[in-house]
Parts: structure tokens; sequence; C-alpha cells
């Protein structure tokens, strides 16, 4: 188990119940963990001083209740190396996954350590927080994910880290699509960073499932590795693939790369227990 460590502006206060307790920054929530599946006595004071709790419906997805007023986003800190807009989605989200921290910091650490150009494929790019790292550390980034809403705040995000004139493209568009594309311009990538949906569609109502698609994906990028690759991770939140298949997966398909393959579980420590809690599995390929 990885934990996710450096934040300045996250802490996870406690679990209990089925739910988290979390500062971000200035701001205490409560939101739905289906992994917290213990009940153990809720000590923390923020259980009752939480500013949201989000609520979900018997009907599918929820709702926030706002006990305190919030910004409508505010920003949180890693390591003063990513700094990233926290807002309240309709789906429970807050815009940034704190666990990743965990490989924001290994990729800062492979990229630097390089002492070369660098040019990083980040695939299902989200709102930018490895994208933000990989600039930090020095790399060029191609930044990939089907929505535009996705790809505009990553662009905030990446002007608040104070990257907004590093080499980064921000690319709108369907991954599989894109990396065979890419493949037929002969383009390379130094390293690829995948993190997955469970299920999700493209710009043009392209469908995504991770059991279904992964392998695929997963070859399709091989094409366009250069040849000696960094490296290449793969995160998942899908119980049914575990660290162990992904890190498989990844063996087979680069084994002529030489290099190494680890897997596992990253996590959050939990203040009040000191308990690091389980929150998605990674697969690293590396040199």
């Amino acid at each position: 188990m990885r934990p996710a460590e450096g934040w300045k502006d996250y802490e996870l206060l406690d679990a209990s119940g089925g739910e988290r307790l979390e500062r971000w920054g200035g701001g205490i929530l409560i939101r739905p963990d289906p992994q917290v599946i213990w009940h153990t006595e809720r000590r923390a004071p923020g259980w009752e001083a939480a500013d949201a709790v989000y609520h979900r419906s018997d009907s599918g997805g929820g709702s926030w209740e706002i006990r305190n007023p919030l910004p409508v986003r505010w920003a949180a800190n890693w390591n003063d190396a990513v700094r990233l807009y926290v807002s309240l989605t309709a789906f429970k989200h807050t815009g940034v996954f704190p666990e990743q921290a965990a490989n924001w910091k290994l990729y800062l650490e492979i990229i630097k350590s390089a002492a070369r150009p660098v040019n990083v494929l980040n695939l299902f790019g989200y709102t930018g927080g490895a994208t933000i790292a990989c600039l930090a550390a020095g790399s060029a980034v191609c930044h990939v994910d089907a929505s535009r809403g996705m790809l505009e705040q990553a662009k905030r995000n990446a002007a608040l880290s104070g990257l907004r004139d590093k080499p980064a493209r921000y690319i709108a568009d369907d991954c599989m699509k894109f990396v065979k594309r890419e493949a037929r311009r002969g383009v390379k990538y130094d390293a690829v960073i995948m993190d997955p949906p469970s299920y999700g569609r493209g710009p043009s109502g392209e469908v995504w499932k991770l059991e279904d698609d992964i392998y695929s994906l997963v070859m399709a990028s091989r094409d366009v590795l250069a040849e000696k690759p960094l490296f290449f991770v793969i995160n998942s939140y899908t119980a049914g693939i575990s660290p162990a298949v992904m890190g498989y997966m990844l063996s087979s398909v680069l084994s002529s790369y030489g290099g190494t393959v680890s897997s596992g579980e990253i996590g959050l420590t939990v203040k009040s227990s000191g308990f690091v809690l389980p929150a998605g599995g990674t697969a690293v390929f590396s040199q």
C-alpha cells in the first residue's frame, strides 16, 4: 500500500459507516465511500461540524446538503507543486482524487531522474493532477479527455499551479481513437498514464467499459511508446480488476522493453486511527 503524502490542503479526518470525513482546505465534507464497511465510533468533531454532506439517492445519484456556506470553488495544494480547484459536483466528487498524490510523487521522481527531455501521454486526464505533476517535473504532456469541460478545468488548474506556459496539449477525443491516430503519425511518448473510468462515453458517443476495453487500449498504446520508455501506469477504481491483474497485463504487453512491473493499492491515511484506507489500484512499469 502506498499512502498519498504531501497534502497541505487535504486530510482524511475519519472514516466510518460508509462515509469519509474530509478536510478540503477550510471546508469539511462528508462523502460516501462503499469501502468503509466498518462502524467505528465517530469521535472526530467534524462529523457534527461538517460544511456539506453528500446524500445518495435510492434512485441513483444524489445531492449535497449544504450546512454552511462554501465558495463555488477553492484551491487545494499538494507539495507546492500541484494546485487544483475543488468544487462540489453532482456526483459526490470534488474534481480531485487525493489518493493519486501517491502517483504524482512517482512521476515527479522518475521524470526528474531521467535528466533528459520527456514526453508524457496522459489518457483520461480528468482535471489534470497527473499532467501538472509531470509539467512541474519538466516534461511535456499531451492531456486527453473526452470531456471538454474537464479539459478547461485542467487548463485552469495548470494556470493555478503557475504552469500555464509549459509545453502541454489538451485534446478532446476518444482515447482509443487518439492513440491510433498518433501511431499512424509516428508520434512517440516516453511515458503513458491511464486513469480510466469503469464506464464512460467518448465525445461522439463511443462506449467505454473498463473490463472489455482496457487490454485493447494498452496494446494500441504500445505503438506510441519510445524505444526505451520511462514508465507506463494504469490506475483502476474497479474492484473487479485487481492491481495484480493490471500488473500481469503490463508485464505481458511490455515484456520486450525490459524494465520491471509492480502493482498494489494506493490509499489515504485516516487521521483518527492512523490506518490507511484503500482508495484504488495501480500497476506501474518502469525502467
